[in-house]
């Protein structure tokens, strides 16, 4: 079963070994099978890597590498995310079309009457990308703006709410 305190135990072992790798099951003592599938859901998403994880026929559960921690798992430990922090810089493209429609589902759903909605249409048809990604910042700044509770949206989206 996966449990979230033993992967925080593997990784710290990992981490207070560091560089050296290790045999984990000499540090962490919990069932192998627990270790096992725990160890190997940390190297699915890339935080530890080696301890390769051997069973016999019978089912017995056997460590055939040492294990080390990698930068992600030893960034995921830190508090400030670490480098991945500093150096994951996130790149969000919104293809004009998409701005476009966004902008276009909005001015039907406004209350202005058909024929400003087709006015406005046939203007947000006629501007070319450059001014639509000029707008992209001018849009997210007076969303940021007009969130109701902005600590209470920043919690939801990080799960904590």
């Amino acid at each position: 079963m996966l449990n979230r305190t033993l992967q925080r135990e593997i990784l710290a072992a990992l981490r207070d070994a560091y560089p050296r790798p290790i045999f984990i099951n000499d540090v962490v003592q919990v069932p192998k099978k627990d270790l096992a599938m725990n160890f190997c859901y940390l190297a699915g998403h890339g935080l530890v890597e080696g301890g390769t994880i051997h069973s016999n026929a019978s089912g017995e559960i056997a460590f055939g590498k040492p294990a080390v921690i990698t930068a992600r798992g030893l960034d995921f430990l830190e508090d400030d995310g670490g480098l991945s922090a500093i150096l994951g810089i996130v790149t969000i493209k919104l293809h004009s079309d998409t701005i476009r429609d966004l902008l276009a589902a909005k001015i039907e759903a406004s209350a202005a009457s058909t024929e400003e909605k087709g006015m406005l249409m046939k203007q947000l048809a006629a501007l070319p990308a450059t001014a639509l990604q000029a707008a992209i910042s001018d849009l997210v700044q007076l969303g940021v703006s007009h969130l109701p509770n902005l600590s209470t949206w920043l919690q939801k989206l990080s799960g904590l709410g």
